[in-house]
């Protein structure tokens, strides 16, 4: 692995643009699983995530941080999906409110967020199913 170092602003730079750039491929993945173009199977639980923390680790300290960044990312972007018990979710209430010049009714928040808590249920059991399935093949 070769080692190039950047000036202050540089760095900033390409650094937005990685971060732009694993934020898009993100989307890509996540609009490609819920239209059935890429399997379900590449989403990952906290057992694959550690084992592949172990083994960037094993690798050297630049590549543990440039997993930990993109894990960040990740997780950054999902935390933006217009759910509402996330932050995205979040947005949403407030764009509303801003359109409606209302908040949005309390009987429809309780059940939006029964949603959104079912659909994080099930994003998380995928994930350790596809841990535990990998962990015994």
């Amino acid at each position: 692995m070769v080692n190039v170092r950047y000036g202050a602003v540089e760095g900033l730079r390409r650094g937005f643009g990685h971060t732009w750039d694993v934020s898009a491929l993100t989307l890509a993945m996540m609009g490609k699983m819920l239209l059935g173009r890429a399997s379900v199977k590449n989403i990952s639980g906290p057992l694959t995530i550690a084992d592949f923390a172990g083994r960037s680790a094993e690798l050297g300290l630049t590549q543990y941080l440039i997993f930990l960044a993109l894990i960040s990312v990740s997780l950054g972007v999902l935390n933006l999906l217009p759910l509402p018990v996330l932050d995205g979710g979040h947005l949403m209430y407030y764009l509303w409110e801003f359109a409606t010049g209302k908040p949005v009714p309390e009987r429809w928040m309780e059940r939006l967020q029964q949603g959104g808590i079912a659909v994080l249920i099930a994003i998380m059991s995928v994930a350790l199913f596809n841990d535990i399935t990998r962990l015994f093949s």
